[in-house]
């Protein structure tokens, strides 16, 4: 039976079209990315040479803060991580020495996952359903001998102003407890008691406490934490930040705000915004000494292909 006549129909099928055509740009709207559709640094872009000068005149006391923990076989990590040390003696010991002065020597052999301790997640590290960051299918760059696109060598030094928030003196709580998140309001508070205001190049560096859970619960500082929720997170972007970390395992909060997602923090700023995310952050020190800005430094090592590294970035002030 026909009951719809043929203009009608044809009024649908437009109505349905012009659905399915708003539904996709909705899906799509994160790429190209902002930085132009070939682009493969993200946020690094925002880094300047100016930025770099700034930051260098935050320099008074000379004070530095190895921001990285130290790493080894005992260090909590995402299951199935796992770090590995083999140290390969050479003769050392008992063997041939080498030349007249009868040198001996050590060397090592490192088989780990490169996510373990404290880390800088790549572009390449999470998508959404299977494309990454500029819309780059999966198939495209990734492969089991390593990165194509987006490896962590590729990135440029991350040389600028840091600010640390102190989230514990903001929201009463030290440490924060696992799921308790933190937002605009919440970051516009601590950075109004900080006395700084973010701006473009930064790193967001967030201090929760949580990290002191690492050795009295392992199991439990991956599993759960406080962290940065998704308006939050594309506050911070839309602001400009390179990178954003913090004294936990995932930055972002856990349980998500929303159960049925997961890791919605992650594909916010590594896919749809190219901003890098810094994990395992030691932010004790620094939060002990009140410091609320400060000289920023990372080199981070640079394996070809690699989607995250293991990272001791510096901070100095």
């Amino acid at each position: 039976m026909h009951l719809i006549n043929r203009p009608a129909r044809l009024g649908i099928v437009l109505i349905l079209s012009v659905f399915a055509a708003t539904t996709a740009a909705q899906a799509d709207d994160w790429y190209p990315s902002r930085y132009g559709a070939d682009d493969t640094i993200g946020a690094a872009n925002n880094l300047s040479e100016a930025g770099v000068v700034n930051a260098a005149g935050l320099v008074k006391l000379g004070k530095t803060y190895a921001l990285g923990v130290p790493t080894g076989p005992d260090t909590p990590a995402y299951p199935p991580r796992w770090y590995h040390m083999t140290v390969l003696q050479l003769g050392a010991s008992d063997g041939a020495t080498i030349g007249s002065n009868k040198a001996t020597s050590y060397d090592d052999l490192l088989t780990t996952y490169m996510g373990v301790g404290s880390q800088i997640d790549g572009l390449g590290h999470m998508g959404v359903d299977h494309v990454y960051y500029n819309g780059t299918p999966a198939a495209d760059f990734a492969g089991p001998a390593g990165l194509q696109k987006f490896s962590t060598h590729d990135i440029p030094p991350i040389v600028s102003r840091g600010v640390l928030l102190d989230m514990t003196e903001v929201m009463g709580m030290d440490p924060l407890p696992a799921g308790a998140v933190f937002n605009r309001a919440e970051i516009d508070a601590a950075s109004k008691r900080a006395g700084v205001q973010i701006g473009k190049g930064d790193v967001v560096l967030f201090h929760t406490g949580w990290l002191a859970t690492a050795e009295s619960d392992p199991e439990g500082f991956i599993a759960q934490q406080p962290g940065l929720g998704l308006e939050g997170a594309r506050y911070l972007a839309g602001l400009g930040v390179v990178a954003i970390g913090a004294d936990t395992a995932a930055l972002e909060v856990i349980p998500h705000e929303d159960p049925a997602t997961g890791f919605p923090v992650h594909a916010e700023l590594l896919a749809k915004n190219g901003v890098y995310i810094l994990e395992v952050m030691n932010t004790t020190d620094l939060a002990a000494d009140g410091a609320t800005e400060f000289l920023f430094v990372l080199g981070q090592p640079r394996f070809v292909g690699s989607v995250q590294a293991i990272i001791n970035p510096v901070a100095i002030r």
